[in-house]
């Protein structure tokens, strides 16, 4: 019987290239890539984000796919859809510690009762890791944006078309219309 090791860091760097994955409870969990209403609202979400960055340079947007590295009992990374970091630099590592807001857009497989609970389990772990604002993006079925703040975990507020989002307090005076996630 083989001994289990402990998928670490360094095991998320030599995924190939354009792999996507966590660690959680020690195993790399790959994620699949996702389609073009899903891929089009994370890249809005990070566009309208940016504009943020520049205007106020307060932090960093960062698009899918940046691992982000946190220290939890049963998660060592987490790679949001869309984030705003007000870390250092790490060049071409992966950032120390959560983003401060991140965007989880919901893709095909994203629905159901094992996916509501990994949704749950995570945004708990972005949560303890310091994140203080969670999107929880659906465009394919609801067409609304969820968010989850650390003051209050359980209750979203939630944003719809014709509305207004916002990501209070982590990103300060930050808005988005949900219509733009849509084409």
């Amino acid at each position: 019987m083989g001994i289990k090791t402990e998928a670490t860091i360094d095991d998320l760097y030599r995924l190939p290239d354009n792999c996507k994955a966590e660690i959680v409870n020690g195993e790399l969990v790959l994620m699949s890539p996702t389609g073009f209403l899903p891929g089009r609202a994370g890249g809005e979400i990070y566009a309208s984000l940016r504009d943020y960055e520049r205007r106020t340079k307060s932090g960093y947007a960062l698009p899918d796919n940046v691992g982000f590295v946190v220290n939890l009992p049963n998660r060592r990374s987490l790679s949001p859809d869309a984030a705003f970091y007000i870390g250092k630099p790490t060049g071409g590592k992966f950032l120390d510690g959560a983003p401060i807001f991140a965007a989880e857009v919901r893709s095909e497989n994203d629905y159901g009762e094992k996916a509501e609970t990994e949704m749950v389990m995570k945004r708990r772990d972005y949560f303890a890791a310091g994140t203080l604002v969670v999107w929880d993006v659906d465009v394919l079925k609801e067409e609304v944006i969820r968010v989850y703040r650390a003051s209050n975990p359980e209750q979203p507020q939630v944003y719809r078309r014709d509305e207004v989002a916002e990501a209070e307090p982590a990103v300060p005076g930050w808005l988005m219309a949900v219509d733009n996630l849509f084409f």
